[in-house]
């Protein structure tokens, strides 16, 4: 499904320049649920940004379901069916997580319309109630309730590759265990990538990619 060729990412640092992802190579098939992982500063956040588009690789190639995306937008990565998730959900004043879910599932060929059922179904999956349509996404639903809202709306976009980064930043423990769950109900039929340091979501993976300075440095499949 998605082939990283040989990506090379560098930033100027004053009049130098620094390599922050280099020569990296990875296959991701259809169906796996991978997480790379690895040291702090290691390149993993810039490489999930550069599979959705938000940095573009100072050279290689990127191609997913056989189309060459490398200089595509990250509005035509979408529209192939690429989500990013941030490792801090946005917040939105005056909208409310109905709203969210029927913006993000435009231009989709969606089930949700005005169906309070289906709407149901996608919260459901992420583990909160039908009551959540009408709040509002605010400060008043707590980091892992904007977590899983945000993962429903990725669902809601109909995605075949969704790219998380560091999906448990900033929520307590019992939150945590309610998105591994999620994560767990998600691989059966999705594509997943996670940027994680978090045993339990390393545990779950089909495989763990491991990155140091840019480059892999090992890869094991997850026992």
């Amino acid at each position: 499904m998605l082939d990283l060729q040989n990506i090379v990412f560098m930033v100027k640092n004053g009049t130098k320049k620094r390599t922050v992802i280099d020569d990296l190579s990875l296959k991701i098939k259809a169906g796996e649920f991978v997480v790379i992982t690895g040291p702090n500063g290691s390149g993993k956040s810039t490489l999930a940004k550069i599979i959705m588009g938000i940095n573009k690789p100072t050279s290689g190639q990127i191609i997913f379901d056989k189309q060459d995306i490398t200089q595509m937008s990250i509005t035509d990565r979408a529209k192939l069916g690429i989500v990013y998730s941030f490792q801090q959900p946005l917040h939105f004043k005056g909208l409310t997580v109905k709203d969210l879910l029927q913006v993000a599932a435009t231009g989709q060929e969606t089930f949700l319309k005005d169906n309070k059922t289906n709407y149901k179904k996608l919260l459901e999956t992420v583990g909160l109630g039908e009551e959540y349509l009408n709040r509002e996404i605010n400060n008043s639903l707590s980091g892992g309730e904007l977590k899983r809202i945000e993962i429903a709306s990725v669902l809601a976009r109909n995605a075949k590759l969704m790219v998380f980064d560091e999906p448990e930043a900033g929520i307590d423990i019992w939150s945590f265990s309610r998105l591994v769950n999620v994560f767990q109900k998600l691989r059966k039929d999705h594509t997943i990538i996670v940027i994680s340091h978090q045993k339990r979501i390393i545990d779950i993976a089909d495989r763990v990619v491991i990155i140091r300075d840019g480059k892999i440095s090992k890869e094991d499949l997850a026992s």
